[in-house]
């Protein structure tokens, strides 16, 4: 009879507790949504900053996050080449949340939202529901879909049409890449990276809602933004918390300022400038050089031509890196030593595609890194002294 009692004990508490999960507490009238801006970091990938929305009440005080992703799944790195990794919305202690960053020097700034308590309910209430194991996962896309876009999102999911982000006055008439190069002032190199990565499709004009990519803009939209209620507007944002201020004398020394693109492109070019004037000189080719430039390039291009056909990133598409970085190149390179006709005419389409290259940089269909143009000066000479060299050459055995 005792054990029957406690099996039936037992059933009533997870009774209860399925009862008790479906439900959400009721907020006070003392509750605050706020809307969290994480200022840049000294990695790469923390130079864009970071976003979260906290919910805090007496005795609950809770961060939503939407920039979780699954480090350590299988097939975490493939899914990221190929644009299809899920990142998923998490919850953090907002003590543990807010030492993180301030242990990394980061700026803390806090928008506590002017919202009924109806208003902060359904936004709790959305949170909660959002970030259930069946709902929390989405598609991750760095211009579309990630961390920062996702709180407008939000925040229009819940306040529907009565807010208004006076969108106008955010518009600073800069495209993607334009933004981008705004957080990667000391990521020489990664800049240099995402701009050979990503195509010509970042650089038409960013709209104002889509400028929200960044955690940066999503402050100032929120900054901007009213709710209007019966003709009368009041600001979404009811007062700014800083939480932690950046600490100035705490400084990254760029060590790497004698190794930028530029830099190390331009010795790089200084020697194969001397190379190609010591051939000039002896009429000669030194294959084992042009064996290397074809070689690399055409890795370069291979890289470029997945990101483009083989993979879902939207920013990837239409990237005329290939012109210069041309694929073919890799097989090409191997019938410099083999002394081919064809090398001469392959050399003349090298260079017009450089032309095209320069020409899509004149016209802005494309802007590219300033670190491409000492690599372009040097294919250029090295591109047309072989023409020439095999075209007096095959002259002579005609």
């Amino acid at each position: 009879m005792y054990l029957l009692k406690k099996q039936f004990a037992f059933l009533i508490l997870i009774f209860i507790a399925i009862i008790c999960n479906g439900q959400y507490r009721d907020l006070s009238s003392d509750a605050e949504v706020s809307i969290i801006t994480i200022g840049q970091g000294h990695l790469l990938n923390d130079s864009f900053g970071h976003s979260a929305i906290r919910i805090k009440d007496i005795g609950f005080d809770k961060i939503y996050n939407y920039g979780i992703f699954p480090f350590h799944e299988k097939g975490f790195y493939l899914n990221f080449m190929r644009g299809k990794l899920l990142y998923e919305i998490g919850t953090n202690n907002t003590f543990q949340f807010f030492k993180y960053y301030a242990n990394q020097n980061r700026e803390i700034r806090e928008q506590v939202l002017e919202l009924t308590l109806k208003e902060k309910q359904t936004y709790f209430e959305f949170l909660e529901n959002n970030a259930k194991p069946e709902n929390k996962k989405y598609l991750y896309d760095f211009f579309f879909d990630n961390c920062a876009t996702r709180l407008r999102d939000v925040n229009t999911l819940v306040l529907k049409d009565k807010v208004n982000y006076k969108d106008e006055l955010l518009n600073g008439n800069f495209t993607f890449r334009d933004l981008i190069t705004q957080k990667l002032d000391k990521q020489v190199w990664g800049k240099f990276g995402i701009d050979i990565a990503l195509g010509s499709v970042i650089d038409r004009k960013a709209t104002a809602k889509e400028s929200t990519f960044l955690p940066d803009y999503v402050f100032k939209n929120f900054k901007n933004a009213k709710i209007s209620i019966d003709k009368r507007e009041r600001p979404l944002v009811k007062k700014t918390n800083y939480i932690y201020k950046k600490n100035e004398e705490i400084k990254m020394t760029n060590k790497d300022f004698f190794l930028t693109p530029m830099s190390l492109f331009i010795l790089i070019g200084l020697v194969i400038l001397f190379i190609t004037l010591k051939d000039y000189k002896q009429k000669k080719q030194s294959k084992w050089l042009d064996f290397i430039i074809l070689f690399s390039t055409g890795l370069v291009g291979i890289v470029v031509f997945l990101l483009w056909f083989a993979t879902d990133h939207k920013a990837t598409g239409n990237n005329f890196n290939i012109f210069w970085a041309f694929t073919p190149n890799v097989v090409m390179a191997f019938y410099v030593f083999k002394n081919k006709l064809f090398l001469q005419k392959y050399y003349l389409l090298l260079l017009c595609l450089l032309g095209v290259t320069i020409f899509l940089w004149i016209l802005k269909i494309q802007v590219f890194n300033l670190g491409l143009i000492p690599i372009l000066i040097f294919l250029a000479i090295r591109y047309f002294y072989n023409w020439k060299l095999l075209k007096v050459k095959y002259k002579v055995k005609i």
